[in-house]
């Protein structure tokens, strides 16, 4: 590292201690690239496909040894990974890495101007010969084999982790509630990413997480690896077949220019509810200005770095079980009439989605819900788009740990909200929702088991417990 950059980050420390005699933990990182080829899908089929790559997407990872099997977080700038996609990538870099697929913790951005992959939803789609597509099989296919083998790759080249930091900062005018009162104190639920009614940005800004959290983590008093989570939804402007990372991979981008040496990685939190809307008309030019503010936040967390040893790691996964919706259009018979019938391909395509995750869950298969757990820090992995206030239940439920929240886990619920949003007749809720009324508690529930689950052993001071 340049040394006045290595000095800058040795100011941001506000605690140095000796590192282990020996290395007990060991960090990889990798990147490999995942850009869609020119004519697929964006948004499962939502928006325009593929025109033009914009910028390249990326997956970026790290791999966790010495706290059992190994364990890997990878980010991918895609919109959703679904049911036997999420399963497959899991799966693969799993077996390359030597460890069990429910320690790998795979999250998506969430831009739209990016894939949706669901292998059961498109074989759906081939089968009865629609005109709607989600994916490409054979891109997910070698996509996967290409990330596995990149995370075997990084292996080689681990540097040992003895030190982990925390920091926040506010992100001023990103994110706002597409929840908020009007003019009349009537409750709207219509900011959208690009919000082009002055009455609709003119609305309270709503119930958002206003932090962005970095974690860190160090060898001795060296930085490795940044991690930074912020809840909203990543989209400046979209639709017209421009594959971007949007203005969240413009700031990572930006962040890892000026901290060579230091992994740069990015994860969107609980923003199923949470866009830009009421910072963003639409213009194209607000993505760098969005960029700048999120790039701002990220310069300003790692300056609240406090750093301290790392004393206890443990990794664990609560099984989560959501029902699958049962309203009107949601039966299997309802949503089989449509994948063959909708004369518009989206519908199809929507109906597909719910059919794999309603299949899903009738043969009983539960979404993991994981956490890297070093005791005052964890990283928690939720599903779907869930709303941002289960980021902010997460936060309450261990107020005496930095708990960094990410979310677009396993997305084949598509939004999971509060029970209050179905009171309102949230008109997000209308399509892009295949869950039962209920999720709130069942969500919670989960949530709860997992965060104050964590192994109470006698520990020395200093010993890596697993």
């Amino acid at each position: 590292m340049h040394p006045t950059r290595r000095d800058s980050f040795l100011a941001a420390s506000s605690l140095l201690v000796p590192a282990f005699a020996e290395p007990k933990l060991l960090l990889s990182t990798f990147q490999v690239e995942v850009t869609i080829p020119i004519g697929h899908p964006c948004m499962g089929g939502g928006i325009a496909p593929a025109k033009e790559i914009v910028d390249p997407l990326f997956a970026h990872g790290f791999i966790l040894r010495g706290a059992g099997k190994p364990v890997a977080f990878v980010a991918f700038d895609w919109c959703e990974i679904r049911n036997g996609a999420y399963e497959l990538i899991r799966k693969n870099v799993a077996e390359a890495i030597g460890t069990e697929p429910v320690r790998i913790m795979v999250c998506a951005l969430h831009q739209h101007d990016a894939p949706i992959p669901d292998i059961e939803a498109q074989e759906l789609l081939e089968k009865y010969k629609a005109k709607g597509a989600v994916c490409d099989l054979g891109f997910l296919e070698k996509t996967a084999i290409r990330v596995a083998e990149a995370a075997k790759r990084a292996m080689a080249e681990a540097k040992p982790i003895t030190h982990i930091s925390t920091g926040q900062a506010k992100v001023e005018q990103v994110a706002s509630n597409r929840r908020y009162l009007d003019e009349n104190g009537k409750v709207q639920y219509n900011r959208m990413s690009a919000s082009r009614d002055p009455k609709i940005r003119a609305g309270e800004e709503g119930t958002i997480d206003p932090f962005l959290k970095t974690i860190g983590f160090w060898n001795g008093d060296s930085p490795v690896l940044g991690l930074s989570a912020y809840a909203t939804h990543p989209m400046s402007y979209y639709g017209q077949g421009g594959v971007s990372a949007d203005f969240v991979g413009l700031a990572r981008k930006r962040r890892q220019a000026e901290t060579p040496g230091v992994f740069q990685m990015y994860a969107s939190g609980c923003s199923g509810n949470v866009t830009a809307g009421k910072y963003n008309d639409g213009d194209p030019a607000n993505r760098v200005l969005l960029a700048d503010r999120m790039h701002k936040a990220m310069v300003a967390a790692w300056k609240d770095t406090k750093r301290v040893a790392i004393r206890d790691v443990s990794f664990r996964s609560e099984p989560l079980k959501l029902e699958a919706r049962k309203s009107a259009g949601f039966s299997e018979d309802e949503l089989m009439t449509r994948l063959k019938n909708d004369a518009k391909p989206f519908g199809q395509c929507l109906a597909a989605l719910g059919l794999s995750w309603k299949h899903r869950v009738e043969s009983g298969r539960a979404i993991d819900v994981p956490v890297l757990d070093f005791g005052s820090v964890a990283i928690l992995l939720l599903p779907a788009e869930a709303y941002v206030e289960f980021q902010l239940a997460a936060q309450k439920l261990r107020p005496e740990s930095f708990v960094l929240v990410a979310g677009y886990g396993e997305c084949g619920p598509g939004y999971i909200p509060i029970e209050r949003a179905w009171s309102e007749n949230d008109g997000n809720l209308s399509d892009w929702c295949w869950v039962e009324k209920g999720s709130e508690k069942r969500m919670l529930d989960t949530m709860d088991k997992v965060l104050k689950s964590r192994l109470m052993r006698g520990r020395q001071a200093g010993e890596v417990c697993v």
